[in-house]
């Protein structure tokens, strides 16, 4: 809105103030004022308690002001616990909203689902306590919330940091995540740091395995392997490699319409692996543990990742050395790069 019309508008309301001359001209003015600001974001003063408390404009959330009518009917085009649970900034009202009523199966889009997709590891160092525990019972409360990627953020570092990641060990504990069930491998769907936990060894005691964890998913976040290649977590790609030794050269689509995938093509695509060091050292390691820079790619099977890399005019088309090359010599490009980023 323009500075004179907000101007005449303020103008207006002052003067019935002034005049105080009864509801009919209450009513006029709030009339000419609302035809003024027509077309602005509504005044926070004339949204319902829940509304206010999930718009940033309307200022800080005060505590005890919800209604519990508005948590039943709020209005907004989006279920409200999952507007909270997925954008940080509204943690605070997740504990009243819960407190009042709100339940995430009245949600169409499940609250948890809905923050690992906005942000795959958030910030949980942020939340107080109770926002915690509020997050914790939503994640409990919410059988959808076993999902790819719910797991995922639930064992990434922030959410370990923080505690939540016993959501996963209580989930295991009471067989919610029990093997060839689940429209996801619990496997993959672990954040690639966490393969080494008491809980990945667990799963896999249980029947969980590598390979049943690799192919189609429901999720938006990558699949286990190609995450641990994507940050060149060597540790992780050891971990999967010793299970799947074939990775190194094929991995399988995540996606019905999707085709099968070559590592090495993959990393040496900068939008894939936009780090040059980094791009460099996966290349040596993926070398030193077998993978062919003749291989033929899926989807053209006239080029390989050599001429690929060709193409790309990548500076590492000299680093793709024939089958042959001494492993020697590999082995010691991609050692001490491997060793470095192990110990991150």
């Amino acid at each position: 809105m323009k500075p004179l019309p907000r101007l005449l508008a303020a103008l207006a309301l002052g003067l019935t103030a002034v005049l105080g001359s009864g509801c009919t001209t209450t009513l006029v003015v709030m009339h000419v004022y609302d035809k003024i600001t027509e077309g602005d974001p509504t005044s926070c003063f004339k949204l319902n308690s829940v509304e206010r408390a999930l718009q940033q404009r309307c200022g800080a959330f005060v505590a005890g002001s919800l209604k519990a009518e508005d948590v039943r009917a709020s209005g907004l085009p989006i279920c409200p616990l999952t507007l909270a649970t997925r954008e940080p900034a509204f943690w605070p009202v997740l504990p009243e909203l819960i407190a009042k009523g709100a339940a995430p199966e009245s949600c169409a889009t499940p609250p948890w689902v809905a923050l690992a997709q906005a942000h795959p590891c958030p910030d949980f160092a942020r939340a107080t306590p109770a926002e915690l525990q509020a997050l914790r019972w939503v994640a409990q409360a919410d059988a959808r919330a076993l999902h790819h990627d719910v797991v995922r953020a639930l064992s990434c570092p922030n959410a370990r940091a923080a505690g939540l990641d016993r959501v996963l060990d209580d989930w295991v504990a009471q067989d919610q995540l029990p093997p060839g069930v689940l429209a996801f491998g619990a496997l993959g769907a672990l954040h690639p740091s966490h393969l080494h936990s008491p809980l990945a060894r667990t799963l896999e005691a249980r029947g969980h395995t590598a390979g049943a964890a690799l192919g189609a998913y429901d999720g938006q976040l990558p699949g286990g392997f190609e995450e641990a290649l994507r940050s060149g977590d060597f540790a992780a790609l050891d971990w999967w490699l010793q299970r799947v030794p074939s990775l190194a050269n094929r991995a399988p689509p995540s996606g019905s319409n999707q085709l099968p995938w070559v590592p090495l093509a993959r990393v040496l695509t900068p939008s894939f692996m936009p780090d040059p060091a980094l791009q460099r050292e996966t290349v040596a390691w993926l070398l030193a543990h077998g993978a062919d820079p003749d291989r033929a790619l899926p989807h053209d099977r006239s080029q390989t990742v050599r001429t690929l890399a060709a193409r790309l005019n990548s500076p590492l088309l000299a680093e793709l050395r024939a089958p042959g090359a001494a492993p020697a010599a590999i082995a010691a490009a991609a050692g001490p790069a491997a060793t470095t980023l192990r110990r991150r």
